[in-house]
């Protein structure tokens, strides 16, 4: 065995030639001394370092590299790494979502007609947690084509509101127009028709042969703003105008509504308003921010402020400066544009629109939790417990349980409007089957759900 000399010199403790195969050390390197059975090797003063290159590289390529995989040991720890991470994922991510409602009826209902609510949720495996699942979405899931057909219609105060209508006339199982199933479609803040998540459910209604029709708030689909007012999650005269306006139009056409994040505040509001004089057979929300308070205090923690609040404060003063000729005659916009959070651009903006006495008084009006108790129509909701925007401690589910029209479904991981599922979440999501599911149970097993009392 030749063996080196262990010396200070870092280099030599690189020359361990027994591990090099056929290598032949030439004799002027070295001078030998036996001690018993055991040779060592001293570095002669006439060291070729080209020599020595060219061994070490030798070295390299024939041993180092196929050192880790090679010997097996690279494999294993892979193969350890992914073997613990699949247990991880299977034990603590991927789960059976909560079903909570306010009644045995609505619960066995959803039991039946919803398979989706009670089967276990397995969130992309490299993405599940709640802020990448947010961030991910908007890019990651595909656009349907969808061609819609606007509609602009008077409100009270003399705006105009945008509709944006798929009438689905290919429909082969509802071909008779006046009677097609229709669902109206509420987005988030900023949010219109154009977004992945509402062209999905358009998507999903095609399939089951439904009409959809898509309310954009006032000024945010290119529409002009013709009254020195915009939106808010607490107003719902704008909703009940456009409710109106589609029985009007199809009076005997069954109507329900979807709303996702503040559309879904909006929806519940309205459903808690109007009780039992709504004509909406059901409603499905979406990611809703349930504490105005608890929304905002969890945007405005460091992190959750640079990736999303900031962005979404963005947007709003965007939209706000693109109507500055017909805003800035009843508001501050300078002052406005200077907002540096949501809450900011609340108590500059929205609060003041809408003649709330302080921004407290909107947020505590904008909040649904105060509502559910008084909403007389089937209404479902889905919330992940990792939504930043919505809390999980916030998550209405005591009050939930107080109304038999009410259930609740929280998964433990989706984020914000996130849901998504599969190796690579282009297609669907899985609020897209809940609401696939809720909304064919709604419009064609609805004799089910009456009399939840």
């Amino acid at each position: 065995m030749l063996m080196v000399c262990t010396t200070p010199r870092p280099l030599d403790c690189l020359l361990h030639f027994s591990a090099v195969p056929n290598r032949r050390v030439p004799s002027s390197w070295l001078s030998f001394s036996a001690e018993g059975n055991r040779d060592i090797a001293m570095i002669s003063p006439e060291f070729n370092f080209n020599i020595l290159t060219r061994d070490l590289s030798y070295y390299v390529e024939n041993q180092v590299k196929v050192g880790l995989f090679g010997s097996g040991f690279g494999f294993s720890l892979v193969l350890g790494f992914s073997a613990a991470y699949t247990c991880y994922y299977l034990l603590s991510v991927a789960k059976k979502p909560q079903v909570i409602s306010g009644g045995k009826k609505f619960y066995q209902f959803l039991r039946d007609h919803c398979p989706v609510v009670s089967e276990t949720y397995y969130p992309t495996f490299w993405c599940w947690e709640g802020r990448i699942q947010t961030l991910l979405r908007p890019f990651v899931t595909a656009k349907p084509g969808v061609v819609y057909r606007n509609e602009l219609i008077k409100a009270a105060d003399g705006g105009q509101i945008s509709l944006d209508w798929f009438d689905n006339d290919n429909s082969p199982s509802h071909p008779d127009p006046s009677s097609r199933p229709t669902v109206l479609l509420l987005p988030g803040l900023t949010g219109t028709s154009r977004e992945s998540y509402i062209l999905h459910m358009v998507q999903q209604s095609r399939e089951l042969g439904y009409r959809c029709v898509v309310f954009n708030n006032r000024g945010v689909c290119g529409e002009t703003l013709l009254t020195p007012r915009t939106y808010c999650a607490a107003n719902t005269e704008d909703l009940e105008t456009v409710i109106d306006h589609i029985q009007r139009t199809y009076a005997a056409a069954p109507l329900m509504a979807a709303g996702v994040s503040m559309g879904g505040m909006m929806l519940a509001n309205y459903l808690g308003r109007k009780g039992h004089g709504t004509c909406l057979k059901g409603g499905v929300v979406f990611s809703a921010g349930w504490d105005v308070f608890e929304c905002t205090a969890s945007l405005e923690k460091p992190l959750d402020r640079f990736l999303f609040n900031s962005y979404l404060t963005s947007c709003l003063q965007a939209s706000v400066d693109r109507h500055r000729p017909v805003l800035e005659k009843c508001y501050d916009i300078d002052h406005v544009m200077k907002a540096k959070t949501i809450r900011e651009f609340d108590e500059r903006f929205t609060s003041i629109m809408f003649g709330y006495p302080t921004n407290d008084d909107y947020y505590r009006d904008a909040s649904p939790i105060h509502k559910l108790k008084t909403v007389q129509v089937p209404l479902l909701c889905l919330n992940a417990a990792d939504d930043v925007f919505s809390p999980g401690h916030a998550i209405p589910v005591e009050a939930v349980k107080q109304n038999p029209n009410l259930a609740l479904v929280i998964t433990c991981h989706g984020g914000h409007i996130g849901f998504l599922e599969g190796l690579w979440p282009r297609q669907s999501t899985y609020m897209d089957r809940v609401f696939k599911q809720f909304a064919k149970a709604v419009i064609e097993e609805g004799s089910r759900l009456q009399n939840l009392s």
